[in-house]
């Protein structure tokens, strides 16, 4: 099978299976007929900016990279909690945007990790002195959000 085909049901697979490893994308693949090395995966999916994201489980997988800036690096959820725990003061939604208010000075390095840690469900930040809005998909995403949050 060619490699345009191999492309497209690749994509096909990462849109329509939470995929984790390239383990399970190469036995997906081979569930179609492909015999592919690990190293032919690894290289389409970077040529096709396929990337891992994390929702709010935690659970990480493969989605299709929308996004034409600079790569971005998923950081630890270590990091996030003690960034959170260190400069968050208060949390609030109204529907699918969160209020999250820090201490000043603190807003744009707690968004810039909540951005880096890469969460499906958040569709955008926005940070001033001491105020993010978060955006979110939708209200249970914004609930979750909260809740982790608040556990810190």
């Amino acid at each position: 099978m060619g490699n345009k085909k191999r492309i497209k049901d690749i994509v096909n697979i990462i849109n329509t299976k939470k995929i984790s490893s390239q383990e399970m994308l190469i036995r997906e693949l081979r569930l179609l007929g492909y015999n592919v090395a690990q190293s032919t995966v690894s290289r389409d999916l970077k040529d096709i900016r396929i990337i891992k994201k994390r929702n709010l489980h935690g659970e990480e997988f493969f989605v299709l990279d929308n996004n034409v800036v600079e790569e971005r690096k998923t950081i630890s959820m270590d990091k996030f909690v003690s960034k959170a725990r260190e400069s968050i003061i208060s949390v609030r939604n109204a529907g699918n945007i969160i209020v999250i208010k820090t201490y000043p000075g603190e807003a744009q390095g707690v968004a810039a990790v909540l951005d880096q840690m890469n969460f499906t469900e958040i569709l955008g930040t926005v940070a001033g002195d001491d105020t993010i809005i978060c955006i979110l998909e939708n209200l249970k995403s914004s609930e979750k959000l909260i809740n982790m949050i608040k556990n810190f």
